[in-house]
């Protein structure tokens, strides 16, 4: 299973910079090297300080602060041993004061490598489905998904600019006016496939940092159930907070949101149970509109992972 999600991801990344090697060429024959050169560095650039200053905004946004030893004593042992059985150096861990259950790893070479867990997630969450959580944020920074995905979404960007700056580009002649409207076309439209191929690559990471938690635990089929049960207890405590509008959910952690409103009351309400509603999630049924949605998603399908899981644990 490991090694298939491995060709995948190679397949889907080969495929990415494939895509985008021949529009460039495209692009790159028409406009000439020297105005293509100044896109580049301006997307490189921008790319490179967004990831350089990100860890302080989310810090700011999310009101993250280091772990209080004294307080979190358990969850900073906790890291610690899974980061040493990962091969990883221990990272910071940090503790967002929010009351949606969530984590997530960050970091970049300004403040090193950062694991959070939110508040919510400490109250919802038993000690060792905690740690089936951190095992998948360690294994976000063991395979670099900061720095990949870093890297990936400056090709998008890239395309989105030349897109605009051909499309609203002045012109005094009107064959040059309809070469740029072609450049500008055809580089929205490898904005667009891009942004899917890489939505779809970074869908194949959180598999691949599932997997990576699995491993860490002392069998697979535990390390499988825990990160099922905290998946599933995720998803209905937030939908639950966010029908009963505790809180509007902030960007980039939608993806857990996907169990139906209705009944998320029902299954918070079922949390002691916990393998019960693992099971009752699995049995839900994908739908189209399910999948579609998946295909904008940064995330896979909450049914689909815990699936799965419940495969691996078998």
């Amino acid at each position: 299973m490991a090694g298939r999600l491995y060709l995948s991801m190679l397949a889907t990344l080969a495929a990415v910079i494939a895509f985008t090697t021949l529009v460039l060429a495209v692009v790159l024959d028409f406009l000439g090297a020297f105005s293509l050169y100044h896109l580049v560095i301006l997307v490189v650039v921008f790319n490179l300080a967004q990831w350089l200053i990100s860890p302080y905004l989310i810090n700011a946004l999310y009101n993250v602060r280091e772990a209080d030893p004294a307080v979190h004593g358990d969850l900073i042992s906790a890291v610690r041993r899974l980061a040493a059985r990962a091969g990883l150096p221990a990272p910071k861990v940090m503790i967002a004061n929010v009351p949606f259950p969530n984590a997530f790893a960050y970091g970049s070479p300004l403040t090193g490598n950062m694991v959070a867990v939110t508040q919510g997630l400490l109250d919802v969450l038993d000690r060792e489905e905690v740690e089936a959580v951190i095992g998948h944020e360690l294994g976000h920074l063991k395979h670099r998904d900061v720095q990949v995905m870093t890297f990936l979404s400056m090709l998008p960007s890239l395309f989105y600019i030349i897109a605009r700056a051909s499309l609203f580009a002045p012109s005094d002649r009107e064959e040059r006016e309809g070469g740029f409207a072609l450049v500008g076309l055809l580089s929205m439209i490898a904005y667009w496939v891009l942004t899917l191929l890489i939505l779809h690559f970074s869908r194949l990471r959180e598999y691949y940092a599932d997997e990576f938690s699995v491993s860490l635990a002392p069998t697979r089929r535990e390390g499988a159930r825990r990160l099922a049960e905290a998946l599933a207890k995720i998803t209905a405590s937030t939908a639950r907070m966010k029908l009963l509008g505790a809180f509007t959910s902030p960007p980039g952690f939608k993806a857990l949101l996907i169990t139906d409103p209705d009944s998320a009351v029902e299954d918070a309400l079922a949390l002691s149970r916990d393998w019960k509603l693992v099971e009752r999630l699995a049995r839900r049924e994908v739908t189209l509109a399910d999948r579609i949605m998946e295909l904008f998603s940064t995330h896979p399908n909450v049914v689909k992972r815990i699936r799965r899981l419940l495969e691996m644990a078998a």
